[in-house]
């Protein structure tokens, strides 16, 4: 115990030192002050205005300015989108400027670009409609030229339906249109318009039915698609034209029109007026596309301007609300002259803060300066660890469970190391970790562009511990195999057995394909799974005893850390011993039979099962250490709550005693409160028991869990067998070309979905599930709560 207690505190393994700070500022300098605290990014504002809403709050207005502002620069950036403008945000190019002409001229710009599509959108209609009319004119102007020289209808492009009424003594419109001189005799008339194609059979039946079949309708395609101004979408057409007899008729046509969108044009009969019309409407056509080209190129030089400093103006606007935002969580002094904020910051950065602050005053130009104290605080700090590109990632993925409570170890630290060795143990071989290696290289060096996406990758930049089965290579696993295989020219002879010295390195390659592989390597990774298991779980036992030490429980050291060191390694790390010393020795001892057995009969003859000298009597020692590290895990609860019991009669609170069991379901802001609560010794005295009994069940199923290395590993290898195989081997053998091409590109395909995506997937969670649950529950609690500096950089990075 004493190593124990002359090693270091692990200073570099846990959170930064925090201190509660008060800040009392001049009006005057505030907003300068926060400001060059949000430029620093080292101080976590505490909001004293909780009870009041945002509307109730000082800088409202100021707030109401800068979501004004957003709301511009959004609209500059929906129009940009639209329009297609390729913009190269440019930092470095913005003049300075304040607040006040910033709101001027996002106005400005937002006025003149809200003219320029009011205009365009009329000029559009315009185009829109002269474009519908002289797709009419040139599409039923043939119809009427086709109907006066009474050619056959069908001949036309438009198709016909002619419809006539139950009456047969009455002749129908298109019995009186062959008539001589229809027009004139029967009060013939006809209307001529465009529809969308979609609607064209509805709209039809409803003519059919409002003029009870006195009607005759004739459309075609127009040709050219139109732009529909309510969707801004191009949209297929169908020119109609409806004739008819009677004002009564012409009343419903049009009214059918109106309510089914189409829009109706005239057309003149005479064949020399139409083709006049048309003349004139094509150069109008002609002049409103030159204008609409000139118009656009102009909205798109103003939106690229616009665009140039979008970013700058984004982030320009963003801080100030933010700033903004913060002095809404500031409270007046009782002068109203002064602003009083609270706040967490790392001990480390106090100078720099009283710089900033000082600063601050400078420009400002305030008589006053700003007053910079510590205060005390019976409240849990925030948790910040200092990370960067490489570790982030790690952290990320420890946060995801929980956040560590103020100095509590932190898993990320071992993450680093064990989380892509345990990854690349379930991945599976050389091959197909390089593949991922030199895929998360080339997201590596995209890290700049694809940003925060490349940190799921980032557990890769370790390439050597991209390995399988092969981590064996830090033993030398000695064989003695019985064989009587005639290929082993190298083999030497004991008798009748022949045998070899062990392999150097990894796994012998003269296992592959033969019969004993499989069973051989189950052996070997289910074992190798159990050691690194024994290892890993041993690792956070004896990080809770370093908690323990630097947070002064002593009671977790002698209830908790003793009996969980012991009863583990008394049943797992002997287990583990054995394998070891199996490997070694070549025994042909059954491991299954001396654990059960141990329990069973542990006074019984071991036998052939006998793998060392004095086995027999420390199995003993390790059957009376389970039982009795059991019985104190069961027990240790009793002394520990009288001991609690005793000290908070005595006049100390349970909070001071800061065991890590008892203040799970406290939040951090209740430790003020914890000295008011009533000492429960049944309730203390049951939670310690559920908490002994979660870690003796625990131990067994933890250990069992770490077989998914062996599954994981095994499985991988076994489809990597198949495909090579069954798919690409198989298909070389034949003396097709398009048979080999298609095997290898269905084993490219298997290769790249399911062995690369599929398996790394699925070794991700499984390694995030084994640190998670079997390594950090053993000492982390993770209810803790992130320090969130204010900080003008993270307003940056969310831009990008």
């Amino acid at each position: 115990m004493k190593f124990f207690n002359d090693l270091p505190p692990m200073d570099h393994f846990r959170s930064e030192n925090m201190s509660l700070v008060q800040l009392i500022m001049p009006v005057e300098s505030a907003q300068h002050a926060v400001s060059y605290l949000g430029e620093l990014g080292l101080l976590q504002f505490k909001d004293l205005n909780g009870d009041k809403s945002p509307f109730q709050r000082t800088f409202v207005n100021q707030v109401k300015r800068c979501s004004e502002m957003s709301r511009k620069l959004r609209f500059f950036a929906d129009q940009i989108s639209k329009a297609g403008v390729t913009t190269y945000p440019n930092p470095d190019s913005e003049e300075v400027i304040d607040l006040e002409q910033l709101e001027i001229r996002l106005s400005e710009h937002e006025g003149e670009l809200l003219e320029m599509n009011r205009n365009s959108e009329k000029l559009q209609q315009t185009y829109n409609e002269l474009l519908e009319f002289k797709l009419v004119l040139l599409k039923a102007g043939r119809f009427l030229g086709s109907a006066q020289n009474h050619l056959v209808m069908a001949e036309t492009e438009l198709v016909e339906n002619t419809y006539s009424i139950k009456n047969e003594d009455r002749l129908s419109l298109l019995e009186q249109s062959m008539q001589p001189e229809p027009s004139k005799k029967a009060g013939l008339r006809f209307i001529s318009g465009i529809i969308c194609k979609s609607k064209e059979l509805i709209f039809e039946r409803m003519l059919f039915r409002a003029t009870r079949g006195n009607m005759f309708f004739n459309q075609a395609p127009a040709g050219e698609q139109v732009m529909d101004p309510v969707s801004g979408e191009m949209v297929h057409k169908t020119v109609f034209v409806v004739f008819f007899s009677g004002d009564q008729a012409r009343s419903k046509i049009l009214k059918i029109c109106q309510a089914f969108g189409a829009n109706c044009y005239p057309v003149p009969e005479e064949n020399n007026k139409q083709k006049q019309l048309t003349h004139e409407v094509s150069l109008r056509l002609s002049e409103l596309e030159a204008t609409l080209d000139a118009g656009t190129c102009h909205r798109n030089k103003a939106l690229a301007s616009i665009g140039s400093q979008l970013w700058n103006w984004t982030i320009m606007v963003k801080k100030e609300k933010s700033v903004y935002d913060t002095l809404n969580m500031l409270n007046f002094d009782v002068t109203k002259k002064c602003l009083v904020g609270e706040g967490w910051c790392p001990t480390f950065a106090k100078p720099q803060i009283k710089e900033a602050l000082h600063q601050a005053t400078i420009h400002s130009n305030s008589q006053v300066g700003i007053i910079f104290h510590d205060m005390d605080s019976s409240e849990s700090p925030p948790t910040y660890f200092r990370t960067n590109r490489f570790t982030n990632a790690f952290q990320e993925i420890v946060d995801a469970y929980g956040v560590a409570r103020f100095q509590e170890a932190n898993p990320a630290v071992y993450s680093v190391i064990t989380f892509p060795f345990l990854f690349a143990v379930m991945f599976g071989d050389w091959g197909h970790g390089l593949c991922l290696l030199f895929g998360s290289l080339v997201l590596i060096l995209r890290e700049k562009k694809l940003g925060s996406q490349v940190l799921l990758f980032n557990f890769l930049r370790m390439p050597l511990e991209i390995i399988d089965y092969r981590f064996v290579k830090s033993f030398r696993v000695k064989c003695h195999l019985s064989q009587h295989d005639a290929q082993l020219s190298d083999a030497q002879t004991a008798g009748l057995i022949k045998f070899r010295d062990p392999y150097p390195f990894g796994v012998d390659p003269k296992w592959r394909g033969s019969r004993s592989e499989l069973p051989f390597l189950n052996s070997l990774k289910m074992k190798m799974s159990i050691l690194l298991g024994v290892c890993q779980m041993n690792l956070g036992i004896i990080l809770s005893y370093f908690d323990a030490k630097f947070h002064g429980n002593p009671l977790d050291i002698q209830y908790q850390f003793i009996p969980q060191i012991i009863f583990l390694n008394s049943l797992f790390g002997y287990l583990a011993l054995l394998i070891v010393i199996k490997w070694c020795t070549g025994s042909q001892a059954d491991l299954y039979h001396v654990m059960i057995y141990m329990f069973l009969d542990p006074f019984g003859n071991l036998g052939e099962n006998q793998l060392f000298w004095g086995q027999k009597e420390l199995q003993v020692t390790h059957y009376v250490a389970i039982d009795s590290s059991c019985c104190g895990s069961s027990l240790d609860a009793l002394p520990k709550t009288i001991y609690i019991e005793e000290t908070t009669h005595r006049g100390r609170t349970y909070g001071f005693l800061g065991t890590s069991e008892m203040d799970l379901d406290h939040e951090p802001d209740s430790a003020r409160h914890q000295h008011q609560e009533d000492f429960n010794f049944s309730e203390v005295f049951v939670h310690q028991m559920i908490h002994s009994i979660e870690f003796v069940l625990g131990a067994v199923s933890n250990t069992a869990s770490y077989l998914r290395l062996w599954a994981l590993s095994l499985a991988h290898s076994e489809l990597s067998t198949v495909f090579y195989e069954k798919l690409l081997l198989l298909a070389w053998g034949y003396d097709s070309i398009i048979i080999r091409i298609a095997g290898l590109a269905v084993f490219a395909f298997a290769t790249a979905f399911i062995l690369l995506m599929m398996e790394t997937l699925s070794a991700f969670l499984h390694a995030l599930r084994l640190h998670w649950v079997e390594f950090m529950n053993k000492f982390y609690h993770g209810d803790g709560y992130k320090f969130k500096p204010f900080s003008f950089k993270a307003l940056a990075d969310e831009e990008d």
